[in-house]
């Protein structure tokens, strides 16, 4: 990896970031009139929230495995994402790199920055070939971005070919865990102290069930932490959020057992499509949805929307043509969801 302030753009290394009032002063005390807040409210949501989230962060350190000063918090892996690429990528200048078919959001937020977003497409199997991707690498490339397990293709990525990139590449490589808890495989959280050019994403929109309080992570060394928070807006994520998550993350057990229906229904899911002649392949997956292969896609698709049944239509994205994804319901939705297509095929 190069040195941290060779990768950082040059304004942001410099640059004196805003301190609020909450930053200022950190503990106890009776009378808290330095921040401006109406001093009127008995639920105390006059105040502004902790701007560093270290409760939270600790919560979730616990959970993980990490520290809390290797944590940021943010709305949603997308705002960590967009600060990634802020922070590193030059406009006009420089670019990220990813795979192709992933993510929408790394190419959506290098957009809005004007950097470019060039992609590496996987292999027909949805495999990821590190030489193919390395070799995309070029001197303006500051950042690659991994979905493992992949978005929309579901499977997890070789482990030794990512240790391949991450052993290579000088840059920073960013692994996006969203659907992390539905894999076998280990995350990349505890391999932080061994790959300083190493990010983590993580989320709870997906197996904690809480995309409504749009609350995601970024595990990096407290210096790319550091980075993060330089350029973050003060008060990123509000109290509510913060409070709702330390209630879900208290609640591991009900979450281990949904994860488990989850995980069982999708099995099933597989064996009763892989029988059904509308269905031309499945793709293994790793996450809570799986990618399927049919027959005619646009007109599934809208002969389930016709049933009241929404999956995504990824007919049109990069090696996915005649795909439908399918997200692992409640047993009662897949029935219906199955229930249909059966009836479709008849």
């Amino acid at each position: 990896m190069k040195d941290l302030k060779e990768l950082v753009r040059p304004n942001v290394w410099n640059m004196k970031p805003y301190s609020s009032a909450r930053n200022e002063f950190k503990g106890e005390a009776s009378v808290f009139i330095d921040a401006n807040e109406n001093p009127y409210n008995t639920n105390t949501y006059n105040r502004y929230p902790d701007p560093m989230q270290w409760e939270l962060k600790k919560r979730i350190a616990e959970l993980r495995g990490a520290e809390p000063a290797w944590i940021f918090t943010g709305n949603g892996s997308d705002e960590a994402i967009d600060l990634l690429i802020r922070a590193f990528c030059e406009p006009g200048v420089e670019s990220i790199l990813s795979i192709d078919p992933s993510y929408g959001m790394y190419e959506v937020s290098a957009d809005v920055n004007n950097v470019a977003c060039r992609k590496v497409h996987l292999n027909r199997d949805y495999s990821l070939d590190a030489d193919r991707l390395l070799a995309a690498v070029d001197e303006k490339t500051k950042l690659i971005f991994l979905c493992s397990p992949n978005n929309p293709t579901g499977n997890d990525l070789d482990r030794q070919e990512i240790y391949k990139i991450l052993n290579s590449f000088d840059g920073l490589v960013i692994i996006d865990e969203a659907y992390i808890d539905f894999s076998t495989a280990p995350s990349f959280v505890k391999e932080l102290r061994s790959f300083p050019n190493l990010v983590v994403l993580q989320t709870l929109s997906k197996a904690w069930g809480a995309a409504g309080i749009r609350l995601g992570m970024a595990f990096a060394s407290p210096e790319i932490i550091a980075i993060l928070n330089k350029i973050k807006y003060p008060y990123n994520v509000n109290q509510l959020t913060q409070e709702k998550a330390l209630e879900i993350l208290n609640q591991e057990k009900e979450m281990k057992e949904q994860l488990g229906i989850i995980l069982s229904e999708r099995e099933i899911l597989n064996n009763v499509l892989g029988n059904m002649e509308c269905v031309l392949d499945i793709y293994p997956s790793d996450a809570n949805f799986i990618l399927v292969k049919v027959r005619d896609a646009n007109a599934t698709y809208d002969y389930l929307v016709s049933k009241g049944v929404i999956v995504r239509n990824r007919n049109t994205v990069s090696l996915c043509e005649g795909c439908l994804r399918i997200t692992v319901g409640t047993p009662e939705e897949n029935v219906v969801l199955l229930k249909s297509l059966k009836e479709m095929s008849l």
